[in-house]
């Protein structure tokens, strides 16, 4: 059994930030912090007070973490960024909202003595003295301090108070993980009421001394206890009076933080063998457990449970029934051909999840280049006359100002050569596209042709197709690259509306360009050429990519599962040493690769690859600090070499979310290993020492403790099929009073008809298997070592990829 934390974030937009350029304006992102530590960066949105992002993240982090930060920065070019406010959220803010924290938050100063963050390890005791009990102190070390200095570090020490007498410890120089193992003692009188306060400083010569955090105890409780140690969450001064709050913006958030108590595999068993069942018999099955749960699944609740259930089934080797089953269900309730698949159904929901769990790879493969392309021309495109700015058309080659007409006609070209790339791209891609996205496809296509057989119908099962593949998976990622991960930075306004007029024309190609898509905008007429002929490759693609046998599709599944896709690629920036001199380093650029195997590295993408590290070898993956190399984003990956003996390979990334998300990737695909480290140096050990804690034993045990359970959720994570279940039973439990009620009305009913037929015994009650897999759950749940946690329905946010 294992408690499973994560949070869902969406920073979605900001509004009234003040203005820190000379231009009035502020080029504003967001930095998220779990307990100080950075680990989302959204991108810029330039020259705007009011700007939005739309970015999900999904986090998986330790069930002890205190507080979720959300910082606004204003980016500069030349000088160092600029602190525009904090939004904070303390875990217990976020448990009262057990549907998640969702609204308008008003942006804080920012005060230095409330940046603290770290940990401190003390020793407490109450020792017999000749006259009177003495309170001795014992200041051992500290952690993860914040730097306070421009070097990227701090000289702490600690000052301890207690009945009107202060001590203090030594400095440390230039660390951020001192060691004291200095001893204090006070007098301590009986019945005494006035606490212990231990405060850590960062020494400073000139300037007056940063505060670093401080910990304060109840010396009323430590007689009792009579001793104490342990490391000790530094907390900030807040005896200062607050900024009045609204003057500095404010932040929408949504933000919903998970506990889930993920029992042992064979808890789930019946419950999973019970759905599965229910697919396999699709349609005919007697007690059609998936419609129950679609039926009773409010609309802001379904994006959720249909990620779990295709989730679920796809572990199980059933995406594609379930699918199909949904499909079935879907058409037997459509009456309408143009009215298919166009609500938020729970088929809907289920195949938008699948395309991105299944598919996000081979839409990389088609739009990558195509989006590159869009990003680096940066041309100005326009369609609608009333649109056309002269401003932004520029000059001729003579020197002239641009006609509208001619903006128009340049506008056109540029689209028209995208479009026809694009469609060319994707009639390319047959073989690309995955063969279980295939297969579904080849499903769904069948159905909706079987329910609409008619010549006028035509097009319909081509539209089914298209309105998954064009309309909610190629299009939204047209317009919104950097949340498809396409692109690090969103786009300027001007790229932007280049994306928004692409996406368009694809809308019209994927609906046959009907005479109702033709009809909502006039002024998208010169592509109208481009785009009748995208229709005509876009059915001959379509009809290729649903034209896979049953062997075909096994073949190319098999021949995938060998290939072991990577799961994270791209270059980085290896550490070597110059000469025999640990002094002179440098970072050299390779293209590395990690597979469910190993870390591997070669020149250039296109090189032979050469292993690095072997994944089982992996024992922690974590960030150095800054000052080790001068450099920032720098992460030490620590293994065992193949006899045996500790290694460090240091990796540095070009930006926050890189390391972040090669960090994560390395701690997923690890996490199973023996002989984990609990503990590591950020630092480097150099000379005859430790940069970070400056001990001298190259095989001190860490300073620091390893975070190898804080990930993020990324569209190519391994399925976890235990707590995919859980989270489906949770939402089960949610609806069980509903399923216990409708259980009643379909008993009365099959009484009623046995009687009247004179029948036996009904066949077995898949709903009443599920009530009774749901209450053996309750059951195994609550005689669990940790109490259950309070049952919600959930309602979690958009999928993230």
């Amino acid at each position: 059994m294992a408690k499973r934390s994560s949070l869902s974030i969406r920073i979605v937009e900001g509004k009234n930030l003040p203005a820190k350029d000379i231009t009035g304006s502020s080029d504003p992102y967001c930095i998220v912090k779990v307990d100080n530590e950075s680990i989302i960066r959204t991108a810029t949105v330039w020259k705007t007070l009011c700007p939005f992002w739309g970015e999900e993240y999904q986090v998986h982090l330790p069930p002890t973490f205190h507080m979720v930060a959300f910082y606004v920065m204003d980016e500069d070019a030349l000088s160092r960024d600029d602190v525009i406010g904090k939004v904070c959220l303390t875990r217990d803010t976020l448990v009262t909202h057990p549907k998640g924290f969702s609204g308008w938050a008003h942006l804080t100063e920012v005060d230095p003595d409330e940046e603290v963050q770290g940990e401190i390890h003390l020793r407490l005791e109450v020792v017999p003295g000749t006259r009177a009990c003495r309170l001795r102190c014992s200041v051992l070390e500290a952690r993860d301090l914040a730097p306070k200095d421009r070097n990227g570090t701090s000289d702490p020490f600690v000052r301890v108070r207690y009945n009107g007498r202060t001590q203090e410890t030594s400095i440390v120089k230039k660390s951020c993980y001192p060691r004291w193992n200095e001893t204090f003692e006070f007098e301590l009188e009986e019945g005494a009421t006035e606490a212990l306060c231990v405060e850590a400083w960062d020494w400073d010569l000139v300037s007056r001394n940063d505060f670093l955090g401080k910990v304060v105890f109840n010396v009323q409780r430590l007689w009792v206890a009579q001793q104490e140690e342990g490391w000790f969450r530094l907390q900030p001064d807040q005896s200062k009076s607050r900024q009045k709050e609204g003057n500095l913006g404010s932040l929408q958030l949504e933000v919903r933080l998970r506990d889930e108590m993920v029992l042992p595999s064979g808890c789930y068993q019946a419950l999973v063998q019970l759905l599965c069942r229910e697919v396999k018999l699709g349609t005919q099955g007697p007690g059609q457990l998936i419609p129950l749960i679609e039926e009773m699944t409010s609309t802001e609740c379904r994006q959720e449970v249909a990620t779990n259930l295709l989730k679920l089934f796809l572990g199980q080797g059933l995406a594609k029934d379930f699918l199909d089953l949904l499909f079935q269900l879907e058409l037997g309730r459509t009456s309408e051909a143009n009215t298919l698949f166009r609500s938020n159904s729970l088929a809907s929901k289920s195949m938008e999840s699948f395309l991105k769990v299944a598919g996000m790879r081979y839409l990389h493969g088609v739009l990558g280049p195509i989006i590159d392309r869009i990003f680096e021309e940066k041309k100005y495109v326009e369609l609608d006359p009333s649109k056309v700015e002269v401003k932004d058309v520029g000059c001729s080659g003579l020197h002239r100002p641009q006609t509208e007409a001619e903006v128009l006609e340049q506008s056109a070209q540029t689209l028209r050569a995208h479009l026809g790339e694009l469609l060319s791209a994707l009639c390319r891609s047959v073989r690309a596209c995955p063969a279980v996205v295939r297969a579904t496809f080849r499903q769904l296509f069948q159905r909706v042709r079987e329910r609409f057989p008619s010549a006028e119908h035509e097009n319909v099962p081509f539209i089914a197709v298209t309105s998954f593949l064009c309309l909610r998976f190629f299009s939204p990622a047209i317009m919104a690259p950097k949340l498809f991960h396409l692109r690090e930075r969103h786009a300027d306004a001007r790229t932007s509306r280049t994306l928004l007029l692409l996406a368009k024309a694809v809308q019209n190609v994927g609906n046959m360009d009907t005479p109702a898509s033709r009809a909502k905008e006039a002024w998208m007429e010169p592509l109208q050429p481009t785009v009748h002929q995208g229709v005509t490759q876009l059915k001959d693609f379509i009809t290729k990519l649903v034209d896979i046998e049953e062997k075909e599709e096994l073949d190319l599944q098999r021949a995938l599962s060998l290939q072991a896709p990577p799961v994270k690629e791209g270059p980085l920036f290896i550490h070597r040493t110059k000469g025999k001199s640990p002094l002179l380093t440098s970072f050299k650029k390779l293209y590395f690769s990690l597979t469910t195997e190993a870390l591997s590295f070669a020149k250039t993408p296109s090189s032979k690859k050469s292993a690095l590290i072997k994944l089982a070898n992996i024992r922690a993956a974590e960030k150095v600090e800054e000052k080790s190399f001068g450099s920032s984003h720098v992460m030490q990956v620590i293994y065992t070499d193949d006899a045996g003996r500790p290694q460090t390979a240091y990796l540095q990334c070009k930006c926050v979310n890189e390391l972040n998300q090669w960090l994560s990737a390395l701690r997923k695909v690890s996490i199973n290993n023996t002989g984990l480290l609990g503990s590591y140096h950020p630092g480097v050990f150099r000379g005859d020492k430790w940069t970070c804690c400056h001990q001298k034993d190259k095989t001190d045990l860490g300073c620091d403790k390893t975070r190898s359970r804080v990930t993020l959720q990324e569209w190519n994570d391994p399925l976890d099929h235990d707590l995919e279940a859980q989270l489906i039973y949770r939402h089960l439990l949610g609806m069980e009073a509903a399923l216990r009620e409708k259980h009643r009305e379909l008993s009365a009913g099959t009484e009623a008809a046995s009687m009247l037929t004179g029948c036996g015994e009904a066949s077995e009650d898949p709903l009443a298997q599920l009530l009774q897999v749901l209450q053996d759950l309750q059951e195994a749940h609550s005689c669990s070592p940790v109490s259950s946690l309070p049952l919600e329905p959930n309602c979690l946010l958009e999928l993230q990829t």
